[in-house]
């Protein structure tokens, strides 16, 4: 068994959405779900980068509800919660490699400042705490800065890794080099690092599709995840990204980073309804234990403040 994440219950306060929150307190000044605060309701739900249509359909939802008593706060925020939890429920996905004989190779892939090394150092501390044995492979060859940061979560994680051999080698042949090692020493699981690129950037696409054509030339079916790491306060320009570089390597799963911080939470909504992919994490802070694996009713719980 691989645990790859904690599995513990999100209970951190920023991962609230103040937003939402605030404006549902509006609609108890008036007592009754009128038309006004249904639609002061489904703006801020927008603002808060849950797309139109999804908004619409919950507030929709939302206006046909019979309560038994006197509206209230409560009765609001877990129908609201209840409808994200549904929408997310079929995206909440395990990552489980268990199934896979020998080597299991995961890229991450996605733009520059997304979490990608981060992600990796706490996914590396997770299984090598249950005695996994974990390579890692520091493919961002071209910026030192991220060399450095992946030598010392290893450190921490208490894991080996392949660095390149000089400041320009080749980020292909790197790879190349991680998976002979890893099947060679026998190792559990191999993770890999690539350089942050944006998703229009030819050149650098064009680098990580080869990094999958080298690592096929030694294992056919590697990599067997190839997990997108995205920023959740870039909003609605995470979908652009999904959809550019599903297109060129096929993207497995998805982790979000930093809903910890100025993040809206509903882009999830978002990437979730329009790609349908496995949801494996999220990141919550910036702790070792707080990339958290995904469960859509206690998002939807925290994001709307309930316990």
């Amino acid at each position: 068994m691989f645990n790859f994440f904690s599995k513990s219950k999100i209970k951190d306060e920023r991962t609230k959405n103040s937003n939402i929150v605030n404006a549902i307190g509006k609609i108890f000044s008036h007592k009754s779900l009128n038309q006004e605060m249904l639609d002061d309701l489904e703006e801020q739900l927008i603002m808060c980068d849950i797309s139109l249509d999804i908004a619409h359909d919950i507030i929709i939802k939302l206006s046909k509800q019979k309560f038994v008593k006197n509206i209230d706060i409560e009765s609001v925020k877990t129908f609201l919660a209840n409808e994200i939890a549904s929408i997310l429920q079929p995206y909440q996905k395990e990552l489980n490699l268990s199934s896979i004989n020998g080597l299991k190779v995961i890229i991450f892939n996605g733009v520059n400042g997304a979490g990608k090394t981060t992600t990796i150092g706490k996914i590396a501390f997770n299984l090598a705490k249950d005695n996994h044995k974990v390579l890692m492979a520091a493919c961002d060859s071209f910026r030192a800065a991220a060399v450095e940061q992946l030598q010392i979560w290893s450190k921490r994680a208490n894991c080996e890794i392949i660095l390149p051999n000089n400041p320009n080698e080749d980020p292909a042949s790197i790879a190349y080099r991680a998976v002979r090692e890893a099947k060679e020493k026998n190792y559990d699981i191999l993770l890999i690092d690539t350089a942050g690129r944006l998703q229009n950037k030819k050149n650098l696409m064009d680098e990580l599709a080869k990094i999958n054509r080298v690592i096929k030339k030694i294992d056919e079916n590697a990599p067997h995840e190839n997990i997108l790491v995205i920023d959740s306060t870039t909003g609605q320009n995470s979908a652009l990204q999904l959809e550019s570089f599903d297109k060129l390597i096929n993207i497995s799963g998805v982790i979000i980073t930093k809903l910890d911080g100025s993040a809206k939470g509903g882009m999830i909504l978002s990437l979730s309804k329009k790609f349908q992919k496995p949801i494996y994490a999220i990141g919550v802070g910036e702790k070792i234990t707080d990339l958290c694996e995904f469960n859509a009713q206690n998002f939807a719980n925290s994001l709307l403040s309930l316990d």
